[in-house]
């Protein structure tokens, strides 16, 4: 047990290291960092599993990670809408860094604070929130701004 611990902290080191010499020349890592809620394993994340962040629309980039609502439905009968497909480790790494955004991020704690005094389940507002997270992030990328403390509640 000690040496896997020794092993994971060498690790964990090895990408904070890689993170901080490739932040000086990729501005991905630079914009990626600036989100409040978005630390070392979503940035290394997002850089490796999602290349395509910043180059698709807010519904392309949410169905390849898998959280858009997909409507279940077959003839007469009507299904809830959930998540589904998309890839799975990336989505779970998303859902950590949306879980602290809404602990620590404004405009992702307003958003999810919102939708739960609509009577929103809190796991349903949770992923509309990851889902929110993920079309800034994708907004940001694309237009190479780091992240401000304006209402970006409002982008698209």
């Amino acid at each position: 047990l000690q040496t896997l611990q020794k092993q994971l902290k060498l690790v964990d080191q090895k990408i904070a290291k890689m993170i901080s010499r490739e932040a000086k020349t990729n501005r991905t890592v630079q914009v990626l960092q600036s989100v409040p809620g978005v630390g070392k394993v979503t940035t290394s994340t997002m850089i490796c599993d999602l290349p395509e962040l910043g180059k698709l629309s807010r519904g392309e980039i949410s169905k390849l990670v898998g959280v858009a609502p997909m409507v279940r439905q077959s003839g007469k009968h009507k299904g809830k809408r959930m998540i589904l497909g998309g890839r799975g480790h990336v989505r779970h790494v998303l859902y950590m860094a949306a879980l602290v955004a809404t602990r620590c991020n404004p405009v992702i704690k307003s958003f999810y604070q919102r939708l739960v005094a609509k009577g929103k389940e809190k796991k349903v507002a949770l992923v509309a929130s990851m889902r929110k997270l993920l079309t800034i992030l994708n907004d940001m990328v694309r237009n190479g701004e780091c992240w401000r403390n304006a209402n970006l509640s409002e982008s698209k």
